[in-house]
This record gives structure tokens, sequence and C-alpha cells, in this order.
């Protein structure tokens, strides 16, 4: 069986860190990773600070982490460190990047023939999101100013995007379409959720811990809920990467093996979309 690629992601920005933006993309990231069959192992959220966000970048590297992406600080502003400070972490220097820079001067050329910006071209803040680290690669950018960066450093592939979630998200699909699928394969992920008739997960520890144990290749997790409100909770079943009928072979069987447990302990159960069974 081929392992799951290890994503590890890395928010910059000290909006986030003081609750003024909610960090959304890395939530958008996760899921796509694990919709491929990746693992996201870790996600960080970060000030914008050079020699911190350096750091991490250094750490991941040497973790040998599949796949780093940043979000966050690629724009024309002084507080727009992210692609220094990677090029620091990634012991490279920066240097100017001649189709990135073209891609800058096109899209504030395209916008201001628009109407949305008054004045087209480049200037010194703006030819500043051209300087990319030395060796990285442009991406095309459908939706705003900043190209997002590639830039392979050992064993670790670098993703720097723009924390505005439209731009991240267009930069993934549309730009690294091919990078997706060659890094993550025809690995995918299989996810199935069955709801019991109990809200004390206490109560089903005995069959929770035992299926836990016997299917180490698939995810379990009870989903709590606050006590008063319905007398319900879920748990998820989900397994990562390998072939479509493994996937689903490794989850039927965990959750045949929880019914079972759950039946003799005497709590129903159904699955999501399903009808409830067991005891009445």
């Amino acid at each position: 069986m081929a392992e799951s690629v290890i994503v590890e992601i890395l928010c910059v920005g000290n909006e986030l860190l003081r609750g003024e933006i909610q960090d959304t993309n890395t939530n958008w990231i996760c899921r796509l990773v694990n919709s491929h069959g990746g693992q996201v192992a870790r996600a960080t959220m970060l000030p914008d600070i050079e020699e911190e966000i350096a750091v991490a970048v250094r750490s991941a590297i040497e973790r040998g982490v599949g796949v780093l992406f940043t979000s966050g600080g690629l724009g024309p502003t002084d507080d727009d460190l992210t692609l220094a400070a990677v090029a620091k972490g990634a012991g490279v220097g920066l240097e100017l990047n001649v189709t990135a820079r073209e891609m800058v001067k096109t899209h504030y050329d395209e916008f201001c023939a628009q109407g949305v910006l008054a004045q087209g071209g480049l200037n010194p803040f703006r030819e500043k999101m051209a300087w990319l680290p030395a060796g990285a690669l442009p991406l095309h950018n459908p939706v705003g100013t900043a190209p997002g960066v590639l830039l392979r450093q050992g064993s670790t592939t670098i993703i720097c995007l723009p924390g505005v979630p439209p731009e991240l998200e267009a930069i993934i699909t549309h730009s690294l379409a091919g990078f997706i699928t060659a890094t993550f394969g025809k690995g995918g992920s299989c996810q199935r959720t069955l709801t019991v008739r109990c809200n004390d997960e206490s109560l089903m520890v005995p069959a929770l811990s035992r299926v836990v144990a016997l299917h180490p290749q698939v995810y379990i997790k009870s989903l709590a809920r606050a006590l008063g409100e319905i007398p319900e909770l879920d748990i998820l079943f989900t397994t990562t990467g390998k072939e479509e009928g493994e996937r689903r072979a490794l989850v039927d069987e965990a959750i045949r093996d929880l019914q079972q447990g759950l039946t003799a302990l005497g709590i129903n159960h159904w699955e999501k979309s399903g009808k409830p069974q067991g005891l009445l």
C-alpha cells in the first residue's frame, strides 16, 4: 500500500491571531488534501514576523514534509514577508523572477482596463511580489495580482499562496491541478458516519476502544454534542490513500464491528443516511 503524502500548513497574518479575520483557508486545504488521500499532519498560525516564519519553514523541511502550504503575506506591503521568510527558511536567496514580474504587470494592466484599479503597470511595491526564492516557479493567479509560488527543497515542495480565500482556491484549482494529481496520484478518501442514540461517550468506550484498536487504518472519531441537546452523537469513520475498493472495505469492516459492539451494549445506531437499527 502506498503511504499517504504528509502535508503541513502555515497560515500567516497578525489579523488571524487577533481574531480580526477567520482562517478558512486551513479548513479548505485540509478537505482538499484528505479528499485526495493525503494527510495533514500539522497546521500552524504565525504572525508577520520573518524569523518565526523562516524557522517554521526550516523545521518542516527538516521533518521531510511532502508538501508545505503557506497562505498569506504575498502582497506589496511591508508586512508581507512570507516569500523572504520562505527563502531564508529554505536557505536560498531572493531574486527577481521575470515571469512573475510579467504576471504582476499583466494583472494590474487588466484590472486597470476593467476599471477595477485606477492605475496599471508596475511600481516598486507591486514589483516586490515578483521577488521569489531562488529556483522557485511562479503560479498564475486567475483572480488576483500576487502570483503563487512553488519551490522544491529536498523532499519538500513548498507552495506559497495568497491569504485571500478566492485567490488561494483559484490557484490550487487551476494552476496546481497537475501538481495535485502527480503528487497524490489516484489516492482518495472514504468517509461514513454512524449515528448513535446516546449522548454519553463514556457508555460507548468498551465498544469504541476495541474497534479503534482493531482497525488502525481507519480514523474513528466520536463527535460529542453539548449535553441537553438531542441525545445523539455521530461517529466518523475515515480512511485515505489505497485503492477505492480497499478504502471502502476497511471502513465497512470497522463499522460492522462497532455496530455489533453497540448492539451488545444496548445502544441504538444507524447510518447517517439510513434508518435506526438495533434495540428498540
